[in-house]
């Protein structure tokens, strides 16, 4: 079983979806899914998936969609997928750890992002004082 950090492989591949135009919702979905079912089993190197439990859990609504958000984030290096091709064994997956670094994860700064008059942009996560 590897080693991994669960905070820092979230932010890690949170940080990662941000930078990634192509990541649709239904991509964080399922990979959100996949990530915690590697945690249930306890991060082992790979895990076999069950397709209905993991459509049900990620809430997408075809097989279709399934079929091209998984292949599509095998294309894309967020996971190795190995389709069984078995209706008793389920296909293979293997997550790659995103949070390997030992030192402090550094967070780009929330000001002149995403604006063309350089005003700050406030986190969504700030207190609201009263």
């Amino acid at each position: 079983m590897e080693q991994i950090n669960y905070i820092k492989h979230l932010n890690a591949v949170f940080l990662q979806f941000s930078k990634d135009g192509r990541l649709n919702p239904t991509h964080i979905s399922l990979y959100v899914t996949l990530f915690q079912l590697w945690n249930n089993y306890h991060f082992p190197v790979n895990f076999h998936i069950n397709r209905e439990e993991v459509i049900q859990f990620s809430k997408i609504g075809s097989k279709t969609t399934y079929h091209r958000c998984i292949k599509e984030l095998h294309h894309w290096k967020y996971l190795l997928y190995e389709p069984s091709h078995n209706p008793f064994h389920g296909s293979k997956i293997k997550m790659f750890n995103f949070g390997t670094s030992d030192g402090q994860v550094l967070y780009p700064s929330h000001t002149n992002i995403g604006t063309s008059n350089g005003q700050a942009v406030v986190p969504i996560n700030k207190h609201i004082q009263t």
